[in-house]
């Protein structure tokens, strides 16, 4: 169990620093966009959002990746198993339950659902802050239509 445990954080940490070097770079990004006058705040405000999210998207898909190597690495799926997708119903906490580790490493599971809840959480608040970011900007800015006072 200890053994499953010390995989499992060295997977998590790994996962935790590509999420942390996608955070940095989606705000730069983010950060960098808005230095420039904006003609369509709108349009704007959706580039970036969805840059963002495709940025967090393409996080997980690599987190992923690296849960189903470490799966491959320790044997934690019985041999004929799409890693892969197990990787992926276990990080996005499915649990459709047709591919089950092995005895010795069931422990895996919970701790790749453990792993994709808190980089799901994160993902959540970088996009609200993101966009939050935007909106305060645009506001400053004295952009039609993103200032408090049009609010009321």
């Amino acid at each position: 169990m200890v053994l499953q445990f010390l995989i499992g954080c060295i997977v998590s940490v790994v996962n935790i620093m590509i999420h942390a070097l996608v955070t940095v770079g989606a705000v730069g990004l983010a950060r960098s966009s808005r230095l420039r006058h904006v003609a369509r705040p709108r349009l704007h405000l959706m580039v970036v959002m969805v840059g963002t999210a495709v940025a967090l998207m393409a996080a997980h898909t690599l987190e992923v990746f690296v849960w189903a190597l470490a799966y491959a690495a320790v044997g934690a799926a019985p041999g004929s198993s799409d890693l892969l997708y197990f990787a992926f119903v276990n990080y996005t906490t499915l649990g459709y339950g047709d591919i089950t580790p092995v005895q010795a490493w069931r422990l895996i599971g919970p701790m790749t659902a453990m792993n994709g809840i808190l980089m799901f959480g994160w993902s959540t608040a970088l996009l609200f802050e993101v966009l939050r970011k935007t909106l305060e900007y645009f506001a400053s800015m004295g952009t039609p239509g993103f200032s408090s006072s049009d609010r009321d």
